[in-house]
C-alpha cells in the first residue's frame, strides 16, 4: 500500500511504529498530552495499543517524557484514504466534516473530480 509522504515531525512515530500503527496511534492520541514512562507498567492505553517496548523506544525519541501528540489531520485524511477508508469513515475517525475531507483529498490530488453527467442539462 502506498501511503502519502508524511510530514517531518511524524518521523519518530512512523519509524518506531510503522505506518499502520502510527496512524492508529495518532488518531487515538493526537491532540492530547501523553506521558512516556521509562519503565511502562502495563496500565496505559498507549501501551495496550503499541506495546511496552515500542512505547519506551518512542519515548526515548521525545524531547520530554510528557509530550503533546500532534494531530496532523491533512496527512491522516490522505493516509486513511490510502488504506481504503470511505469519506464517511474518515469523518467519524477524525471528528471532522465531509466538506473538509473532500476538500483535502481534492487539493492533494487524491480524489478525482467528478465528471459531469452527460445526460444532465446545464442550468447556465
Amino acid at each position: 500500500m502506498a501511503y502519502p509522504r508524511h510530514p517531518a515531525h511524524l518521523d519518530a512515530y512512523v519509524e518506531v511504529l510503522g505506518y499502520e500503527t502510527a496512524i492508529s496511534f495518532l488518531v487515538m492520541f493526537g491532540g492530547c498530552q501523553l506521558y512516556f514512562p521509562t519503565d511502562p507498567a502495563g496500565r496505559s492505553a498507549a501501551e495496550a495499543l503499541i506495546g511496552a517496548d515500542r512505547l519506551k523506544r518512542l519515548g526515548a525519541m521525545m524531547r520530554d517524557p510528557k509530550t503533546e501528540i500532534p494531530m496532523p489531520k491533512t496527512w491522516l485524511i490522505r493516509a486513511l484514504r490510502a488504506e481504503g477508508y470511505s469519506v464517511a469513515q474518515i469523518c467519524r475517525a477524525l471528528k471532522t466534516t465531509t466538506t473538509n475531507v473532500k476538500r483535502t483529498l481534492r487539493e492533494a490530488g487524491d480524489e478525482p473530480m467528478r465528471k459531469p453527467d452527460p445526460d444532465q442539462f446545464s442550468l447556465f
